[in-house]
């Protein structure tokens, strides 16, 4: 009885969290519709709310807010917008602290996120999976001594929340896997370990 129970749950309980992220997901981008005047939402025109409408306007203004931004009038476009946000001193501290942090980790040249290394922390003897983030910068790069890192720790299951450390490029161990297997290992707290690629000679190397 109690092992069909489980085996009961261990279905249901992905999909059910699947599909409660997928709703909360939808109704976020939904919100969007608010925006519009009145007289212009779907429901004034076919009667009904549709879920799913924001987020296809969403997908929509992204593309061609990029598709806008591309070409040389839509640069000048953007660089007359954000000459206008360095002028408000509070919305001028968030909007180029997050603008970095995007571009860096969306940009096709950029390395942010793009390794996965094992790093002890918090303590000697205790390892964890990090992401490298680049190197240190400004004045902390100026007292550090040596080859440094930058990285990130994220907890678990959470990995939008973390630590970020500076540490020797010594103390870093490249992991042969991917981002997302990284963090699908993160995330299910370790239960969910991606492939071993190295040869199983070295494998057993490193676990004598």
């Amino acid at each position: 009885m109690k092992k069909y129970f489980i085996t009961g749950l261990l279905i249901w309980i992905p999909l059910a969290i699947t599909f409660m992220v997928l709703a909360w997901i939808v109704g976020t981008l939904d919100a969007i519709l608010l925006w519009l005047p009145n007289g212009f939402h779907p429901r004034d025109f076919i009667g009904l709310d549709i879920p799913g409408v924001g987020v296809l306007a969403s997908l929509l203004i992204v593309f061609f807010t990029g598709l806008v931004a591309a070409n040389v009038l839509g640069q000048k476009l953007v660089q007359l917008w954000e000459a206008l946000l360095s002028r408000i001193p509070v919305v001028k501290s968030i909007y180029y602290s997050v603008k970095q942090v995007s571009d860096t980790v969306f940009s096709s040249t950029g390395q942010a996120f793009r390794k996965a290394l094992l790093v002890q922390y918090p303590r000697q003897g205790a390892w964890t999976i990090a992401f490298l983030t680049g190197q240190p910068g400004g004045d902390a790069a100026y007292h550090l001594q040596g080859d440094y890192v930058s990285v990130y720790v994220p907890t678990t299951p959470n990995p939008t929340s973390g630590f970020f450390l500076m540490m020797p490029r010594a103390d870093v161990i490249e992991l042969e896997m991917s981002v997302d297997e990284a963090l699908k290992y993160i995330i299910s707290m370790g239960v969910v370990a991606p492939p071993l690629r190295r040869p199983a000679s070295r494998a057993a190397l490193l676990n004598e």
